[in-house]
């Protein structure tokens, strides 16, 4: 669970001391009546029931009453220290959010559960993308961009972030400037306990120079300047169909209030409980209503253990099906090894949408993922035998030991990323107010890594904006939803001969493109 830390202090709107800040503003739509920070201190109460509120004296009161630790400062410079003696030292990840946000509890999850070593939720505005792959606001002035970036409360928000691709390269302040910038900062931030020190470090730099920092200089805005120019990577992630807003009076608090109401919070979690990198078959014909099983079970308490057993279930049935060998049976094993596949989708979902994860769960789905194939590939050899299509035992024992190496490709591959940490950023001062620096390490770095191989792979990459290509990419390499889809579609078609010369063939240039790839990608 992560160490909470909540911002009293916004440097840019605060309230006059003595009056009511926002984190007081009552939320008179919602039940009881509770106010900004009455309500976030209620969503944030299963993250961190001892949260740290770094708050403006003059404004403590509207923070005084609720559980953690109140840390009252007088300017911004106290703000930064108290932030970075908050974080030093932490052991848990970190998770900084605005006292005067309203945010779905969806959101928060998603930021959460980020790997992420840091994340951080903007908005912006791609209309196009330049050579270096930024997105920027085209042939529009910053100034007129501004209202169509997000919501109309984002309008009194400086544009000063810059993000590439998945990440934020550049952030400004009054002092630091920031070329080209294409993003607004929302607010909160997910930051791994690796990075605290990194963070504590910056914060007190920056509260050194507080001078030379302005009135409407965000603190998340800084934090996020700080972990960049010391060269930590941080992720980006938008809003999508969820809702987050600050408030500072009680008219942007009613309004805020009725536009959250229009959010369909579950139905965004039932979203969200779909892998978004599925494949095509997977994408158009089972993830479009198998949410919707998925979100059922777990209304009726089914775990996803259970849900696997019911997949388990379907996949031998298919494969006593095809041992039978004949036609109608074959039909039906093709039926049946569908929906053992959208079952073995539903497991995940409901993983995901119940929020039950466990190791015994994810040792089920992967290692009888494999049994329900090959347990089919024995049932469709036991069938040709039996209908007098011929011994297939061969191609059968070929399929599964292509198969094999495949995953066991995949598997390695995959284990080997995630022990590989993100390319760090270029560090520059926090003294250096322009961010000419970072560009052009950026550029050497680039520069650096041309050539043949890696010019190839950035084609290819960039031919993935085309739909045709990327949805051409995701079925070449024949994913497990195209997999079951040829064993359910040629086995009612034709016999397990065709079956397996199709499993083999589409495997075989699967498993060539797949290793081409991969090999590509470590000598670049």
């Amino acid at each position: 669970m992560p160490r909470v830390v909540l911002l009293g202090s916004s440097p840019g709107p605060d309230a006059v001391p003595g009056q009511a800040t926002p984190a007081a503003l009552t939320l008179p739509a919602l039940p009881g009546c509770p106010t900004v920070i009455g309500k976030l201190h209620g969503q944030l109460a299963s993250l961190d029931p001892d949260p740290v509120t770094v708050v403006r004296a003059g404004d403590a009161a509207a923070h005084r009453g609720f559980p953690g630790r109140l840390v009252e400062t007088s300017d911004l410079a106290g703000d930064l220290r108290a932030i970075a003696d908050a974080v030093e030292g932490a052991t848990e990840n970190l998770l900084f959010l605005p006292a005067n946000a309203l945010i779905h509890d969806e959101l928060i999850y998603q930021i959460t559960k980020s790997k992420r070593g840091a994340l951080a939720l903007i908005t912006k505005e791609p209309r196009e993308e330049d050579e270096n792959g930024d997105t920027v606001v085209a042939d529009v002035p910053i100034e007129e961009a501004q209202p169509e970036i997000g919501d109309r409360w984002l309008e009194g928000l400086p544009v000063r972030v810059r993000a590439r691709r998945s990440r934020v390269i550049s952030v400004g302040s009054a002092f630091h400037a920031v070329t080209r910038p294409n993003a607004v900062l929302l607010g909160p931030l997910h930051l791994h306990h690796k990075h605290a020190p990194v963070l504590a470090e910056a914060a007190r730099e920056l509260a050194d120079m507080a001078h030379l920092l302005g009135p409407e200089d965000d603190l998340v805005q800084l934090l996020v300047l700080g972990l960049v120019r010391k060269g930590v990577s941080v992720g980006i992630r938008g809003r999508r169909d969820l809702f987050f807003r600050r408030v500072t009076d009680p008219e942007q608090a009613a309004e805020a209030v009725a536009e959250m109401s229009t959010f369909d919070e579950d139905r965004a979690r039932l979203n969200n409980a779909v892998k978004g990198a599925d494949g095509f078959f997977t994408t158009y014909f089972v993830s479009t209503y198998s949410r919707f099983i998925a979100r059922w079970a777990a209304r009726r308490g089914l775990t996803p253990n259970q849900v696997t057993l019911i997949s388990i279930a379907l996949g031998v049935a298919a494969a006593l099906c095809f041992a039978v060998g004949e036609r109608v049976w074959m039909v039906t094993g093709g039926v049946l090894i569908y929906f053992a596949f959208v079952f073995d989708c539903v497991d995940g979902q409901v993983a995901r949408y119940a929020r039950k994860f466990g190791v015994l769960g994810a040792w089920l789905d992967a290692t009888f993922d494999r049994f329900k194939e090959y347990v089919v590939f024995a049932g469709l050899a036991v069938g040709a035998a039996v209908s007098g299509v011929g011994d297939v035992w061969t191609l059968a024992l070929i399929a599964i030991g292509l198969q094999s190496v495949k995953h066991l490709l995949d598997f390695s591959y995959g284990a080997a990323n995630r022990r590989k940490a993100p390319s760090p950023l270029p560090s520059v001062s926090l003294s250096v107010s322009a961010d000419t620096g970072l560009r052009q390490a950026l550029e050497q770095r680039k520069s650096a890594q041309v050539g043949a191989v890696r010019s190839l792979l950035r084609m290819w990459g960039r031919a993935g904006r085309y739909r045709a290509v990327h949805w051409a990419r995701k079925m070449i390499v024949f994913p497990i939803g195209e997999r079951f889809a040829a064993i359910a579609i040629v086995s009612a078609l034709f016999d397990a001969r065709i079956t397996f010369l199709t499993l083999i063939i589409w495997g075989g240039i699967g498993a060539a493109y797949s290793l081409t790839g991969r090999l590509m990608r470590s000598f670049a």
